[in-house]
């Protein structure tokens, strides 16, 4: 099949994106750990126990729906440190230029910090400026607060709520929320970002 999107490392100052690999398993596993991210409901990080069907099931995306998913890896002073999370660019479709960035988690001690805001930018640069995207999407669920704090601040507009849209591994039922960046607004929101990353912390 053509791929839309290429396996590719993003590098960045304080992140370092690389394509998921069944290696990666271990270091994941201890990422994860890193708060216990599994026990947040309204997420799907996987357990410890469930990481390598969870890679499995990425690996597969990949292969079959052209998604790119990656492990995130810190960067400190300029030396590459281990995995402390994962995120994807999925959902592709080719012929209208658009993907989903989600399957996002961090491990705890890495939240708050410049780890996310550098991530999006990355992802966001190749989805715009190498791929030419016209939009990119984010979505959480309606309870994942935090999520959705995080995904306005990096300047996307919430485009709607898709109710009852999916069934949870518990059997609840999740509500949506869609948000979407389009790219006349990418210049924009690039110069956020790399201010955001300017920030004293």
């Amino acid at each position: 099949m053509t791929r839309l999107i290429a396996p590719i490392v993003l590098e960045g100052r304080h992140v370092m994106l690389e394509p998921l690999d069944a290696a990666h398993e271990t270091e994941l596993r201890a990422a994860a750990s890193d708060g216990e991210l599994w026990k947040l409901w309204y997420t799907s990080v996987p357990t410890p126990d469930g990481m390598r069907a969870w890679i499995d099931t990425a690996l597969d995306q990949r292969d079959r729906l052209g998604a790119m998913p990656f492990v995130v890896r810190r960067v400190q002073d300029g030396v590459v440190g281990p995995v402390v999370g994962s995120t994807r660019m999925f959902n592709v479709d080719e012929t209208h230029r658009r993907l989903e960035i989600g399957h996002t988690w961090y491990a705890q001690s890495v939240q708050r910090t410049a780890v996310n805001t550098e991530c999006k930018l990355l992802l966001l640069a190749h989805a715009f400026e190498q791929l030419r995207c016209i939009a990119v999407e984010f979505r959480t669920h309606w309870m994942n607060h935090q999520s959705r704090a995080a995904i306005a601040r990096l300047g996307a507009k919430q485009d709607g709520v898709l109710r009852n849209h999916q069934v949870m591994p518990d059997g609840s039922l999740r509500d949506t929320v869609v948000f979407s960046i389009i790219a006349s607004e990418w210049p924009t929101v690039k110069r956020h970002l790399h201010y955001r990353l300017e920030m004293p912390r």
